[in-house]
């Protein structure tokens, strides 16, 4: 079977997304669900996870990292937000859970940021055995401060979306609050037209029937 090159390409391409060694995503958690996420981590190398509970019940959740003896690095539990580094004592796969079992009827949705290893510097720049240049130099420190601004950028779409996520919640409460305040008046102007009707309604007396 032929492949194209170009094929080969986008295959190559969503697999290194695949494996790198920064993770960042965000996912449902069913109620009464536990989802786990597994990171291949050589040893001695440095690892950090961020996570945070975007929407959902009161925003906590279970989360326990695993090491590959079944050696708990960390656990919390009920957590809104969280993050925890740590480095790997030994070769092997980690597994990260998040666990909504304590739920039986609201889902969550959870942002996780799993960052191994140290950052890759720019091409090149690693490469040298002189001082950098100040062109060099400037373009690390954008590089930083555009990392930086990726960092900030991501909280503040967290938040957005926490923010976003109670007032969608606060309008659908006071939605349904006036729906039934105007049921109330309703029934009740209907009952006082019906009490109004019977007052001024013409009933029979006995001096009429005599």
């Amino acid at each position: 079977m032929f492949i194209s090159p170009f094929v080969v390409t986008i295959l190559v391409t969503l697999i290194s997304g695949i494996f790198s060694k920064s993770v960042e995503l965000t996912f449902e958690l069913p109620d009464s669900a536990v989802e786990c996420f597994y990171q291949e981590i050589e040893k001695n190398t440095s690892a950090s996870l961020e996570y945070q509970v975007i929407t959902g019940g009161q925003n906590d959740v279970d989360v326990k990292v695993e090491g590959p003896n079944k050696q708990i690095i960390y656990q919390q539990q009920k957590m809104q937000y969280d993050s925890h580094q740590f480095t790997a004592l030994q070769t092997g796969v980690y597994k990260v859970c998040f666990s909504n079992e304590f739920s039986t009827f609201s889902h969550k949705l959870v942002y996780m940021e799993l960052n191994v290893g140290p950052e890759q510097p720019l091409p090149g720049v690693g490469d040298h055995a002189t001082v950098l240049t100040q062109l060099e130099t400037s373009a690390e420190e954008i590089h930083s401060a555009l990392n930086r601004i990726i960092d900030h950028q991501t909280h503040h779409r967290l938040r957005e979306a926490q923010s976003r996520k109670r007032a969608e919640d606060l309008n659908e409460k006071v939605f349904w609050w006036s729906m039934g305040e105007t049921l109330a008046i309703v029934c009740v102007a209907f009952a006082q037209v019906m009490v109004l009707k019977n007052f001024f309604s013409d009933r029979p007396t006995l001096y009429n029937r005599m």
